[in-house]
This record gives structure tokens, C-alpha cells and sequence, in this order.
């Protein structure tokens, strides 16, 4: 491991020399990630891009990933039976099951979209591994690692191309 990794366990995560709790899914860690099961996937990932509220966060152009803003018609696919399953599109008129990543909430006001089961997604392995904001402190998610708002932008800033998201169960 390197100090640019971010390490994820039960416990909290790692990154750069900082302890930063975090929230992990409902159903705890697993090996076996399937959907629906609100497990976070044990591995080694890849941030490979970023989706922002405009309206609500400001984002810093010059992240190790691309940025682009939340517009009201994107979704992220989670239907193992889409032919587009685990890739972010634009409603209207999609007819599979799927996330609004432009929520009321805050919890996607800056989400960081790993590589888990993309871009060659396996239909049924899982869907939509991101960091995001917590709900509160150690809220569990649906299986994404969750952050305080500060922490997950400070990740963020500090990321660079080598840098991995550990998970360790």
C-alpha cells in the first residue's frame, strides 16, 4: 500500500497520512457483491470520474479525474436486466430500474464514481460503488463508503492518478 491509497475497513478509512471516519453499506463488507445486498465490495478500485451538484458545491477543475455537473435528467443504471447496467445516462424515457443521482438530499451533492463492476459491468454483481456524503456519522449506506462533506472533499483534492480505494473486510 501507498500513502495516496485510501484505506477502507469496518473501522474507518485511511489516506494520506489522516484517520477519517466513514460509512460503509448496511450489509457490512463482501467478496461476493451481488445487488441489492448493501454490501461494500472488498477490493482494490479506481476513482474514475466525478458528478457535482453546480448549484450546491463548488469543484476545483484541477482533480486526477474528470469532473462533470449533475444535470436534472441523469440517472445511474442498477437493473442487472439493462443492457446499459452500472453506467450513468439521461432520463426521460428509460424504462429499467434505476438511481437519481440529482437527489433532494446532500448526499450527492459531489459523488466520486469508482471502476467496482465498470466499465464491462457483470449483470447482478453490483451497481453504483461510490463515495459520497454521509447521511450522518456512520449511517450505513447502500454499499457506497460514505464521508463527512469536508473529509470527502478534501479526498477530492487530494487524489491523485496513482492513488487506489482499498477495502479491506
Amino acid at each position: 500500500m501507498r500513502s495516496t491509497d485510501l484505506v477502507v475497513t469496518r473501522w474507518g478509512a485511511r489516506f494520506r497520512g489522516r484517520r477519517l471516519p466513514c460509512a460503509i453499506g448496511r450489509g457490512g463488507m463482501s467478496g461476493s457483491k451481488s445487488e441489492g445486498d448493501g454490501a461494500t465490495p472488498v477490493g482494490v478500485w479506481r476513482i474514475v470520474g466525478a458528478k457535482y451538484r453546480a448549484d450546491r458545491v463548488w469543484c476545483r477543475a484541477d482533480t486526477a479525474f474528470p469532473l462533470s455537473p449533475i444535470s436534472p435528467g441523469d440517472i445511474w443504471s442498477d437493473d442487472p436486466a439493462d443492457p446499459a447496467y452500472n453506467h450513468g445516462l439521461r432520463a426521460p424515457g428509460h424504462r429499467f430500474s434505476h438511481e437519481r443521482m440529482r437527489r433532494g438530499d446532500r448526499l450527492y451533492d459531489l459523488v466520486l464514481v469508482t471502476d467496482y463492476n465498470w466499465p464491462n459491468a457483470k449483470p447482478g454483481a453490483g451497481s453504483a460503488i461510490f463515495l459520497h456524503r454521509w447521511r450522518k456519522p456512520r449511517h450505513p449506506t447502500e454499499g457506497c463508503v460514505a464521508f463527512a462533506p469536508k473529509d470527502l472533499r478534501w479526498i477530492a483534492q487530494n487524489w491523485t492518478q496513482t492513488s487506489r480505494l482499498i477495502v479491506r473486510g
